[in-house]
């Protein structure tokens, strides 16, 4: 187990926990793991993290469509119903905002059945994030849109790293101006492995696994 703390700024009643430390992810080393477990999988926090989200947006992009990346479906199902409440636009045909989660093929690559399609092609889609730190998934994401024929409304996320990815400005609860320490290496250039610093633990979407 790593031991978990609260970062000190607090928006809304939802607390950022974290680990400092050496972590892996699939694209980076970074020093800092940003749990977000809660927000994901508890409704009362999914709720309380969508409308200090939901706040951060403007209301001139219509979002029909709201795509969940790293098992944000209850807090996109949140966020959903905060879009909703404030009065932002759809085109859809019911006036109601679509959740769906992505599928991917043996190459890693985002893939729509052909149910789904309807809900991606000439709709405007939100891009849903737990955390963008490299900004590497959320432009997988985006490409896929497009290449289905779809809007990009903007990309969200809970915390996030980067301002922008591909042209468009990520919207988050907590960003890196909130723990301005926080830093992200290549793994070939990472200062920790160099020190000879293990590896604490393996990180991903769905959590830590303690090395």
């Amino acid at each position: 187990m790593i031991a978990l703390t609260h970062l000190p700024v607090r928006r809304g009643k939802v607390p950022l926990r974290l680990a400092r430390g050496h972590f892996a992810t699939n694209h980076s080393h970074i020093n800092y793991y940003i749990d977000i477990t809660y927000q994901k999988t508890r409704l009362s926090e999914a709720k309380d993290s969508a409308y200090e989200l939901v706040s951060h947006f403007i209301n001139d992009t219509p979002v029909d469509t709201i795509l969940c990346l790293d098992g944000t479906a209850v807090l996109g199902t949140c966020v959903a119903e905060e879009l909703t409440k404030t009065g932002f636009c759809t085109i859809n045909q019911h006036q109601t905002i679509y959740v769906v989660e992505p599928e991917y093929n043996a190459n890693s690559q985002i893939i729509f059945r052909d149910n789904i399609k309807p809900m991606i092609t000439g709709k405007h889609v939100l891009v849903l994030m737990a955390s963008v730190t490299t900004g590497f998934t959320a432009n997988r994401s985006i490409e896929a849109i497009h290449y289905y024929g779809g809007h990009v409304a903007g990309v969200a996320a809970i915390y996030r790293a980067v301002d922008e990815v591909a042209g468009y400005p990520v919207r988050s609860v907590y960003s890196v101006a909130d723990l301005p320490d926080y830093e992200s290496y290549d793994y070939r250039e990472c200062p920790y492995c160099k020190a000879g610093k293990k590896i604490d633990a393996l990180v991903n979407s769905f959590g830590y696994s303690a090395l």
